[in-house]
């Protein structure tokens, strides 16, 4: 018999609405038999079937619920679901060429797993033990819906660590280079699937870069600029010249590559350092940007972070604000799921209240379609960026 979950009184009702997560604590009981990772039927209290999802005793979230009739997780239901969320994007105009998410999780119907696209080279990454698991069925069904020629696995998520799995990366089919070209925007970026940020690339940014085309005008600071995606979309759109800061030498070089791949090398130079200190060592000499783009990591990993987080967010920003020209822009986002919306536009007001200079929202944006957020479940809406005109 497989593992029977109950929920406490009127714990179905969030699930009812859309959002696939049981957390531990709304667990009545648990019978049944089985290894951990296996499927779990979910029922309430009075015995009403609610769905069907792998069980994770390690973690918080026991049950991420997937399958909410009686479809069994084959291979023939992995290459159905797959091949659907694919066509979603694909509707979008999405090309194999440019890159982009083709499976995204909760959002697509399959929590835990993240399936990017780069030409004929797929990377995923297999975030839950459930997931992790069942890896060789999805190979199959990921080979049936897209024939790659290769598949590599980024499973060095650190979210893997909570449930109970290894970090690693590996290829998990074909024998390939790790390294390819894609075409966004008209451009040609590199992407490395195996030392690469995320699976190689921030797909979710896409849109936006493309965006700042027409704020890029005169001199351009790239701050946290990774392999410069933000860099050589601003040179391409007529900045007169491009700075990349990063604190990785080897992401400078990317940027450089990326730069020279498009011919636009004699525009973008790059500065390796801490962005904070080579903001306040630009204040100091007195230089002025007419746009300052701040991408940076995220600062918050937790709810318990929060607070130092917006901190930090204010003082960069504030930072930012400072170095930009009279007319200019500053363009800024957060990849912080925690720091929401709200919170993150506050904090803008205060960095600059500590300027005391006018600012005006010209443009919000948020992940590319290609993340889509489950309406149900604000987990999957994590990416805030804002264009600020600043007098």
């Amino acid at each position: 018999m497989p593992y029977r979950v109950v929920l406490k009184k009127n714990e179905e009702k969030r699930i009812y609405q859309g959002h696939p997560w049981v957390y531990a604590n709304e667990v009545l009981e648990i019978t049944g038999e089985g290894k951990n990772g296996d499927l779990a039927e979910v029922f309430t209290c009075e015995g009403a079937f609610v769905g069907k999802g792998y069980v994770n005793h390690l973690s918080k979230i026991l049950v991420r619920i997937f399958i909410r009739d009686d479809s069994v997780p084959d291979i023939g239901y992995y290459v159905k679901k797959i091949t659907a969320s694919d066509e979603r994007r694909r509707r979008l105009g999405y090309t194999a060429e440019g890159g982009y998410r083709a499976v995204f999780g909760e959002s697509d119907g399959i929590p835990g797993l993240i399936v990017d696209r780069y030409g004929d080279l797929l990377c995923v990454q297999l975030l839950t033990l459930g997931i992790d698991k069942h890896r060789d069925v999805i190979v199959e069904a990921l080979k049936k819906v897209y024939s790659p020629r290769g598949i590599y696995a980024r499973n060095d998520a650190a979210v893997r660590e909570k449930e109970g799995l290894k970090l690693t990366k590996e290829p998990l089919f074909g024998e390939f280079s790790p390294v390819t070209t894609i075409t966004e925007n008209g451009l040609k970026m590199r992407v490395d699937l195996e030392n690469g940020q995320k699976t190689g690339y921030f797909l979710d940014q896409k849109e936006n870069r493309l965006a700042i085309r027409r704020y890029a005008k005169g001199s351009v600071l790239d701050c946290f600029s990774n392999v410069g995606g933000f860099s050589v979309n601003a040179a391409f759109a007529g900045a007169e010249d491009v700075t990349a800061v990063d604190i990785s030498r080897r992401a400078l070089d990317e940027v450089n590559l990326n730069a020279e791949l498009n011919g636009l090398g004699d525009k973008v130079g790059t500065l390796c350092g801490d962005v904070f200190d080579v903001l306040r060592n630009y204040r100091k000499e007195g230089r002025s940007f007419d746009l300052v783009i701040l991408d940076p990591p995220a600062f918050c990993k937790s709810r318990e972070d929060v607070k130092n987080a917006l901190r930090g967010y204010r003082d960069i920003n504030a930072a930012g604000l400072r170095l930009v020209k009279a007319g200019g822009y500053l363009v800024t986002s957060s990849c912080s799921h925690f720091v929401s919306f709200d919170m993150f536009e506050n904090m803008l007001r205060e960095a600059a209240a500590m300027t005391g200079r006018p600012v005006r929202v010209v443009e919000t944006r948020t992940q590319a379609p290609d993340h889509g957020a489950l309406l149900a479940g604000d987990e999957s809406t994590y990416l805030k960026f804002f264009v600020l005109a600043v007098d």
